[in-house]
């Protein structure tokens, strides 16, 4: 039933502890800080400096502390960090896989994959939400009841840009605004981040898998999801950006269309998350 190409293995994450964070989260001081830091206004602020000129001095210190390997990027002058961190790699830095029945990971990322259940209830680091309050459609969700969503989590040193899984058109696109947490998995015991943060969604009918939903999650410090206004595409072709902070992609697949693979799926039911490169196989059509 499940063919998926066992060849393929992929580095277990384990993320590392931040302070700042268990503060900001953790304690009831560090939360009523935190919620000015959660509006829209605070995200344009930090936005508005990471667009000026005045934020390049951020670039070499940023490079230094998460060892950003420069050369599989495309070199130019930079203007701003947000020009920076939007930076665009090499095509043989990040080679895509054609085979047609293999799915693709959109994103550089730490991915896990969960199946929709008939409730539509997930737990991701035992925090639960749901497939019809992520969508807000109980119409749509269901059509994916029985398929699969990975769930793919950019932190700050990750490629920031994301490129479609496959070829196709797209059907259908919504956004949904909200307030913004950061996607750091360790905070979510006090913070649903899927239903509080900006989100956008498309509908993409592929030639290969069918109706695949392709959502982006905006984080805190995340002022802007940049989408590009197409219509047809093609696999591997980008599919748009995050400016700075950590963001989060979710990929959903109908039922049938394709199985993840194993390593994942096994990972998964312990949350454990696995590194992927955008272009990797994470799954295989029947």
């Amino acid at each position: 039933m499940e063919q998926v190409n066992t060849a393929f293995d992929f580095p277990a994450y384990i993320a590392d502890e931040d302070k700042t964070l268990n503060f900001l989260y953790g304690t009831t001081f560090g939360r009523m800080l935190l919620q000015p830091m959660c509006t829209q206004a605070f995200s344009k602020m930090v936005g508005s400096f990471m667009d000026s000129g005045a934020s390049l001095r951020l670039i070499p210190h940023f490079i230094k502390k998460y060892a950003i390997p420069m050369d599989d990027y495309i070199p130019c002058q930079y203007l701003s960090f947000n020009d920076f961190f939007a930076r665009k790699i090499k095509a043989e830095s990040r080679p895509v896989d054609m085979v047609k029945t293999h799915l693709i990971a959109p994103c550089d990322s730490k991915v896990t994959v969960y199946p929709i259940t008939e409730d539509a209830i997930f737990f991701i680091k035992d925090v639960p939400y749901s497939i019809k309050s992520l969508l807000r459609s109980h119409t749509l969700a269901n059509r994916y009841i029985g398929g699969y969503c990975y769930i793919f989590r950019l932190s700050v040193d990750d490629y920031h840009r994301y490129c479609y899984p496959d070829n196709g058109r797209r059907t259908r696109y919504v956004r949904i605004p909200g307030r913004l947490h950061t996607v750091n998995p360790m905070v979510l015991e006090h913070a649903d981040i899927y239903r509080e943060n900006t989100r956008e969604y498309a509908v993409l009918r592929t030639e290969n898998f069918g109706d695949l939903l392709m959502m982006q999650v905006g984080a805190m410090l995340v002022g802007k999801i940049s989408n590009e206004d197409t219509r047809h595409f093609s696999r591997g072709e980008e599919a748009g950006h995050f400016e700075y902070g950590g963001s989060t992609v979710v990929l959903l697949t109908p039922p049938g269309a394709a199985f993840p693979h194993p390593l994942l799926l096994e990972r998964s039911k312990e949350s454990i998350e696995s590194l992927v490169k955008m272009g990797e196989c994470v799954g295989m059509a029947p």
